[in-house]
């Protein structure tokens, strides 16, 4: 036989052992010795009896008195110490129970109440007594669960159970492992501040989430910002750069206060039939605008604060013009152009020759641009150069110049700008384009390589005179002169357009050598050898009064 009171079980005593503490050992009733101090004897009889009978169907003594399961429906009506409830285990003795009934010779029944935390006897004082002694087939009682939550082992962790430095909280060793006296040892004590500051933490988490979740929404689903009216009476200019689309457009009246939203101006451009024919140039607007006063105002012309150059202006009448828009003195933007020429985007087919006048003539092409105050002369004629490279590019000049028995793209434009100012009509271009190909061939003999052209004399002078003096044309021996002159002027003589350049790279061929503006302005004629030249100067001198 084993003696129980040994400690010969496998399974050391654990702490939450129901049988010790506020619901077991140390509240049950009993006489005997205490287990703990001496030795325990088997008793053979006591293990008759207490396999004797049906557990379920008779009465059975309670060892002790148990609250914790007094009404436990796993047991029906029994207490440890009351009724026994209906239902029972087989009296084959298959499942033996030990008997919680009161047994005076029990060790483990030692009348006392121990009270939770207080002092109590050492047991382990006995040598051997440890671990504390487990009856083998002894059936562990599930721990009753208490009435009411008293922390954290219920669901709710200690951390947001409001312990602080004034409590003291207990755990248990690891399981099966030993304990020292008194069998518990302190937790560690938490501070409630940690609480407040996880809470702080999550919800400003959540209201990050929340704000950018919200702001996600509005972006993708919500109306976009957008102001009312037709603005706040301030006046802005926003230039509008060619191939724009609606956002590019919209970011740039945003930046310049005119819109609230990108996507207010996107919107409004959309929902407006004509909302796509928005052109590139400067727009006079006001600040603050919905969306869709904004597009309706850039669709009308009044808006616009362009300066459109037309085919054929010369370079300082340009300069003029930019000085008035931009609202500067007189000869700024000329200045800016012969000082800083070289850095205004200028091919290099267009640099370094003698003798030239204005590097930049014929490179503010003809067409419409923005030009606002506000704005650098610098940044002005930067679109209309970089407006000249991207047209002579799409013509090939270079490729054409040769075909052209040219030497050169500059001399390609060259010609282009003095059919410009010398035809004026679209059949005009192009037997003009003849008339000057003509002359500068090595076998011209009728005018023996001068072009004889008026338009590049008032160039060097700085006129547009129909009535010059040929003692004071065949006086000057300026190199624009092309009375005096042999070839091509040095550069071009003004801004040649589509139709000059059109008719210059696809003259006629039918031999025209002359022509005289028969009627001093519009009409001009052309003829093929020197003795109809003399009819068509007739014909002229007649309609001036001569």
């Amino acid at each position: 036989m084993t003696e129980y009171g040994r400690g010969q079980g496998s399974e050391p005593w654990h702490p939450e052992d129901p049988l010790y503490g506020d619901q077991g050992w140390g509240q049950q009733a009993g006489h005997g010795q205490s287990a703990y101090g001496g030795h325990e004897q088997y008793h053979p009889q006591q293990s008759q009896q207490a396999y004797e009978g049906d557990w379920g169907a008779g009465q059975q003594s309670g060892y002790g008195q148990d609250p914790g399961y007094a009404h436990d429906p796993g047991y029906g009506q029994q207490a440890y110490g009351g009724q026994q409830g209906q239902g029972g285990w087989d009296t084959t003795g298959t499942h033996g129970q030990v008997p919680y009934g009161s047994d005076p010779m029990d060790p483990y029944n030692t009348g006392q109440s121990a009270a939770y935390n207080a002092e109590q006897p050492d047991y382990y004082d006995t040598p051997g007594a440890y671990p504390p002694p487990e009856p083998p087939g002894r059936r562990r009682a599930p721990e009753p669960e208490p009435e009411w939550d008293a922390g954290p082992d219920q669901g709710e962790h200690a951390f947001f159970s409001g312990g602080g430095d004034d409590e003291d909280d207990y755990e248990d060793d690891s399981r099966g492992g030993r304990r020292g006296r008194g069998g518990r040892k302190p937790k560690k004590r938490r501070s409630g501040c940690a609480c407040l500051v996880l809470t702080a933490v999550f919800a400003a988490g959540v209201g990050g989430v929340g704000y950018f979740g919200y702001q996600f929404y509005q972006d993708r689903f919500g109306s976009a910002p957008d102001f009312s009216g037709d603005g706040n009476g301030e006046n802005v200019t926003v230039v509008i750069q060619k191939g724009w689309g609606g956002y590019d457009i919209g970011r740039a009246l945003k930046e310049a206060g005119v819109v609230q939203s990108v996507d207010s101006f996107v919107a409004a451009q959309s929902a407006d039939p004509k909302g796509k024919t928005i052109q590139a140039g400067a727009y006079i607007l006001q600040k603050e605008m919905s969306g869709a006063s904004a597009v309706d105002l850039m669709l009308s012309p009044k808006s616009r604060a362009n300066l459109t150059i037309p085919e054929g202006r010369r370079n300082a009448w340009i300069y003029e013009q930019i000085d008035r828009k931009l609202e500067v003195s007189k000869g700024t933007t000329a200045k800016v152009a012969k000082k800083d020429y070289k850095s205004l985007g200028l091919p290099d087919w267009a640099m370094n020759h003698a003798n030239v006048k204005d590097p930049l003539e014929g490179f503010l092409f003809p067409s419409s641009y923005a030009v606002a105050k506000g704005m650098k002369p610098d940044d002005v004629l930067k679109q209309m150069v970089g407006q000249a490279n991207e047209r002579y590019d799409k013509l090939d000049l270079e490729g054409k110049a040769k075909s052209l028995d040219l030497e050169s793209p500059w001399q390609v434009l060259t010609v282009a700008s003095l059919v410009q100012a010398e035809g004026k009509t679209h059949d005009d271009f192009r037997r003009m384009a003849e008339v000057v190909y003509n002359r500068l061939k090595p076998t011209n003999t009728e005018t023996n390589q001068l072009l004889q052209f008026d338009s590049t004399f008032n160039y060097l002078k700085g006129q547009s005179n129909i009535n010059i003096g040929e003692s004071e044309i065949n006086s000057n021996k300026d190199p624009y002169n092309t009375y005096t002159r042999k070839g091509l002027p040095p550069g071009p003589i003004d801004n040649p357009g589509d139709e000059a350049f059109a008719a210059t790279l696809n003259p006629t061929t039918d031999g025209w050598m002359y022509f005289v503006a028969t009627d001093g302005m519009n009409k001009t004629e052309f003829a093929k050898t020197h003795a109809e030249f003399e009819k068509l100067r007739d014909k002229f001198n007649a309609s001036q009064g001569n």
